[in-house]
């Protein structure tokens, strides 16, 4: 990325309210062209989602941006993402506390994304394949999770594996409307929601997909 794209997309994010310097700096500081292929790596930096393999997306910047401004990740937060992907989102992530899990139901998009954190020496993120739906029970509580496919209700197994004072961002809502982003904080008192604003993403499905290859 030169100087002037560069400038131009933290100008960009800015402009969509994304304002806490920590995800400004690592959103600068990942090549997004490095989670694309072929033709689509010259519109990295385009606030646009782009097709990915497995029928899936990278969402587009400003939603990636201000999902983890959502989240209020401290340095040495564990964070969960249900829904790898390209693996853009988890670089950030990564850039921003101690330790990220992130699950992914693609075999492939798994695999590949793994290559593509080790490459940038993001070495404290951990890519499973599994079902997303069911979390990391193994790895509970976290500190804050992460999803990037829509439920239609919070999942009460991700709330269970959510730390007291911790956070959550997700997008609700059916898989064929635009959905909701909400942040909950779950408290002693319970859960605490805000919407965030209107989105579309994937559905949250169970399982792990049958991939070829």
């Amino acid at each position: 990325m030169n100087t002037e794209t560069q400038m131009q997309f933290i100008l960009g994010l800015r402009s969509k309210g994304i304002t806490d310097a920590r995800v400004l700096k690592a959103m600068e500081s990942i090549p997004r062209e490095a989670f694309l292929e072929g033709t689509f790596q010259p519109r990295a930096y385009a606030d646009t989602p782009l097709p990915i393999d497995c029928g899936q997306t990278i969402s587009q910047p400003s939603v990636v941006a201000q999902m983890t401004q959502a989240l209020d990740i401290t340095p040495r937060c564990k964070v969960l993402e249900i829904g790898t992907g390209s693996g853009y989102q988890a670089a950030i992530l990564a850039k921003l506390t101690r330790r990220v899990y992130t699950v992914e139901r693609h075999r492939p998009l798994a695999r590949i994304a793994a290559k593509r954190l080790a490459a940038l020496d993001l070495g404290n993120v951990t890519v499973i394949t599994g079902d997303g739906s069911l979390g990391l029970p193994e790895q509970s509580p976290f500190d804050r999770i992460l999803l990037t496919a829509a439920s239609e209700d919070p999942p009460a197994l991700l709330l269970k594996q959510l730390r007291v004072g911790g956070i959550m961002v997700l997008p609700v809502g059916q898989s064929d409307m635009v959905q909701t982003l909400i942040k909950i904080v779950k408290s002693d008192n319970g859960l605490e929601y805000t919407e965030l604003g209107e989105v579309r993403f994937v559905p949250l499905l169970e399982g792990v997909a049958e991939d070829i290859a």
